[in-house]
């Protein structure tokens, strides 16, 4: 793996969601409203707006539409071929708080977490969060309760488990996934453990899988991102001084890039102060990327 990540592309607010799709990355600018697409070496291609929200997490109906979440109205988006958005599923009515990171099985089945919070209220009640399974029709059901902030989503090559980023526990928690898309026998996949100084609590964000079946976890909080075994061996780390990873996937032709979603800080105050420092780093790495995204 290569010691240093490189710059990709940069000048955004704030880069989430990242998707390996259709030889593309698909990732979003959250505070910046809008969904990009880049095939590397670039350049940047705008997808869509989304001017009222905060666009996060991405995926794809069976029949190519674009599925974007947007956060803080507790809505999925549906991205049209006309290049006009719907509304797909209004999560509004069942939400505790934000909701944010999605990932979509291949037969449109949407699965989205609820982080329990108003993440960008400082101060906000923090209630448990929960995962929603959206059928592709748009209808909306809770398929697990009880979880610490969940964030990042993937699903396995056979999309047979869910791996779920637990933020506010520090951990990674799986399900099987069952034909009519249910979740059952949740277990703790691995428990992550700090590495930096000074640092008592490593939350996950944003997470990707690999052939191997380790999972690249982003840690804002140690300004990490790392792969780890189930169980919770770490294997590899990339670190970074400047910015603060938020998410990542496995990209490229042949999925062993690694891109990952950096800024200088995740809040909407203190981006307003240091401007677009938002950008798409990279690294390679030596084992493929598998599943979802």
């Amino acid at each position: 793996m290569a010691s240093a990540p490189r710059t990709i592309a940069e000048g955004f607010v704030f880069t989430e969601g990242p998707r390996w799709h259709d030889g593309a990355l698909w990732f979003s600018d959250m505070h910046g409203h809008r969904v990009h697409r880049l095939v590397p070496p670039g350049p940047v291609e705008v997808i869509t707006e989304v001017a009222h929200d905060d666009p996060s997490g991405l995926g794809w109906l069976a029949d190519g539409r674009l599925l974007i979440v947007a956060m803080e109205h507790g809505r999925v988006l549906r991205l049209e071929g006309d290049g006009t958005i719907n509304e797909h599923a209004d999560l509004s009515p069942l939400a505790r708080g934000s909701i944010n990171d999605m990932i979509v099985r291949g037969d449109g089945t949407a699965y989205v977490g609820d982080m329990g919070a108003r993440i960008f209220e400082e101060g906000a009640e923090r209630v448990p969060g929960q995962t929603f399974r959206v059928a592709p029709d748009g209808s909306a059901s809770c398929a697990a309760d009880d979880l610490a902030s969940p964030n990042g989503h993937i699903l396995t090559d056979d999309e047979r488990t869910l791996i779920v980023a637990e933020s506010a526990a520090g951990r990674l928690t799986a399900f099987d996934v069952g034909s009519d898309g249910a979740l059952t026998n949740r277990r703790t996949f691995a428990d992550l453990t700090p590495e930096k100084e000074g640092v008592v609590f490593a939350p996950p964000d944003g997470i990707c899988l690999d052939a191997e079946g380790a999972v690249w976890v982003a840690d804002p909080l140690g300004a990490r991102v790392f792969r780890v075994l189930e169980g919770g061996e770490v294997t590899d780390t990339v670190r970074f001084d400047d910015v603060i990873p938020v998410a990542c996937v496995l990209g490229g032709h042949d999925r062993r890039t690694l891109f990952m979603c950096v800024a200088a800080d995740w809040r909407r105050e203190a981006l307003a102060k240091v401007g677009r420092t938002g950008r798409i780093d990279a690294v390679d790495v030596d084992v493929p990327g598998a599943g979802r995204p």
